[in-house]
């Protein structure tokens, strides 16, 4: 969010830029740009199918894994609390298919803790990031389920002076942070735009806070801050798995119009020589612009 360090295209902010397009205009079944359902313009429109040129979107790829999952369980019925939210005040029944296949654990529950000072919403809100192996969008998490998350991980609210508003802060921000990550992701992608016209797709994802990469280190010994947090991000390449790092820094007050305040640091890892020479095209346009 915010300012970024990572964009190939400058440094300025983020809400500003305009967003890479490709060299040329993508084949006639990919229908990139288009209006989806809910009103909003993505890189692809997640209610047609992509070409058979654009295979991110399958539910299985010659390149992907054998036993890769399109991503958690929880995220299959995510929508249920999207369109109908009052499907979560009881929490739902459970089923084997509630399992994340990827860690064997429970998808979040909607249910309130049992000392929860006041209730908290269960609706959830759909991203404009594309879901690899399926047709949808991923799905945040609830301010029910973000509560529940933060109290699993030792958190306790009686710590803290929270109010109901401030949790819907807290998710809004949380949303708006994964939503530039994907726009400065979309930036480093646009390089592809060739052999990839649709766009990619997010296979998964994880959170590092406590790895900090080798870029954050360096930059820690140079004088300046370590990042809060860090995520590695998966995404699906027309086929090809691409991971990318995303270091968090601390960006003063929140914009309270866009809930910006993080400055995102994404870029591609040193995985393969294909994303080191995207890394060294972008260091150069930069030195030389």
């Amino acid at each position: 969010m915010g300012a970024t360090t990572s964009s190939p295209t400058s440094t300025v902010q983020a809400a500003a830029a305009q967003t890479p397009q490709p060299a040329g205009p993508p084949p006639p079944g990919c229908p990139m740009h288009q209006e989806n359902k809910h009103g909003v313009h993505t890189v692809m429109d997640k209610e047609a199918s992509p070409p058979h040129g654009c295979p991110m979107h399958q539910a299985a790829s010659p390149a992907e894994p054998t036993g890769s999952s399109p991503g958690p369980a929880h995220q299959e019925r995510a929508y249920d609390f999207v369109e109908c939210p009052m499907r979560a005040s009881a929490g739902g029944n459970k089923t084997p298919d509630d399992i994340d296949p990827t860690n064997m654990m429970p998808p979040p529950n909607q249910i309130p803790a049992p000392d929860q000072p006041f209730p908290l919403s269960v609706t959830r809100e759909e991203s404009k990031i594309p879901r690899a192996g399926t047709d949808k969008n991923w799905v945040y998490p609830s301010e029910q389920m973000f509560w529940n998350a933060m109290l699993k991980k030792g958190w306790r609210w009686k710590d803290d002076d929270l109010a109901p508003d401030d949790m819907t802060n807290i998710i809004r921000i949380h949303n708006q942070n994964n939503e530039q990550a994907w726009y400065e992701i979309l930036k480093w992608e646009a390089l592809h735009a060739k052999e990839c016209p649709c766009g990619p797709a997010l296979v998964r994802f994880g959170g590092k806070a406590k790895e900090f990469s080798p870029r954050a280190r360096i930059r820690s010994m140079m004088g300046y801050e370590l990042p809060f947090d860090r995520h590695d991000w998966i995404i699906n390449r027309c086929g090809k798995e691409v991971r990318y790092v995303i270091d968090y820094y601390d960006g003063g007050e929140v914009n309270k119009e866009n809930y910006q305040f993080t400055i995102l640091d994404v870029r591609p890892a040193f995985d393969s020589l294909g994303a080191v020479w995207d890394r060294m095209k972008v260091t150069w346009w930069r030195w030389s612009s």
